[in-house]
């Protein structure tokens, strides 16, 4: 009597189980354990850091481009003449002026965009802190729009004064003295930058501190009748804050 090997078989074993023995992938579809080397977590770019320094340094130089132009204020105070007449020998200032101005306003979006997303990554889920903070630098760069709007009207009008009204520049001359200077929004952004920090942790403490002292600072001159203020301490939280997201922040 013949009898036959009930043993399975190579070709008869069910699918997958040599390669469970092998340790491969088998029938369950299991991938291969990741190295741990390709799960290191990369440093995220700082582009949006850098503009935000760009931001604050150029935010500075429009700020005291704007204080040179009415260096001679007292002097010329009251008289529309005398404003215009000092403001036509000061193109150069006024091009450096509104060049920084405007340069400001561009690059204070990416840092604002940036700025939002860095916070959202540790901030508690649904928190308002990352788009107040972005919120606040959009209305720092609106100001600066709006400060260097009425540039080209009389820039290269005052190269012939007898073609501007001199009510018309006078006003131009407190325009770029007042609204360049509305930085209040950056107070706001440093508030929040110093709530996420201090109280979740979701940017160094250090940071946090400067937002609360600078940014602080800055809020309270800008709810101030003295609003203008604000753009001496506004510059200087941006300039700091981002300086330390480019090369103090770890994540």
């Amino acid at each position: 009597m013949t009898t036959h090997d009930t043993s399975p078989t190579t070709a008869g074993r069910a699918p997958g189980a040599g390669a469970a023995a092998g340790g491969g992938t088998g029938a369950t579809g299991a991938a291969p354990a990741t190295p741990a080397a390709s799960t290191r977590v990369r440093p995220q770019p700082r582009g949006w850091a850098l503009a935000g320094t760009a931001a604050g340094l150029t935010g500075l130089v429009g700020i005291q481009a704007s204080m040179a132009l009415g260096i001679n204020w007292e002097q010329t105070a009251g008289d529309a003449d005398a404003i215009i007449a000092d403001l036509s020998g000061r193109t150069a200032t006024l091009l450096l002026f509104h060049t920084a101005t405007i340069v400001s306003a561009l690059l204070v979006v990416v840092f604002a965009a940036g700025l939002s997303r860095r916070l959202a990554q540790q901030a508690p889920a649904g928190s308002l802190l990352p788009p107040v903070a972005a919120g606040g630098l959009l209305l720092v760069a609106v100001a600066g729009l709006l400060g260097s709007g009425l540039d080209t009207q009389f820039m290269f009008g005052l190269a012939d004064t007898d073609l501007i009204v001199p009510e018309s520049g006078a006003f131009f001359s407190d325009w770029i003295a007042t609204i360049p200077w509305l930085w209040v929004g950056a107070g706001l952004s440093g508030v929040a930058v110093a709530v996420a920090a201090l109280r979740h942790a979701a940017a160094p403490r250090w940071l946090g501190w400067v937002g609360a002292v600078l940014g602080g600072l800055t809020l309270l001159l800008g709810i101030s009748p003295l609003q203008y203020m604000a753009g001496f301490t506004g510059p200087l939280w941006l300039l700091v804050t981002a300086i330390g997201f480019a090369v103090g922040d770890r994540r």
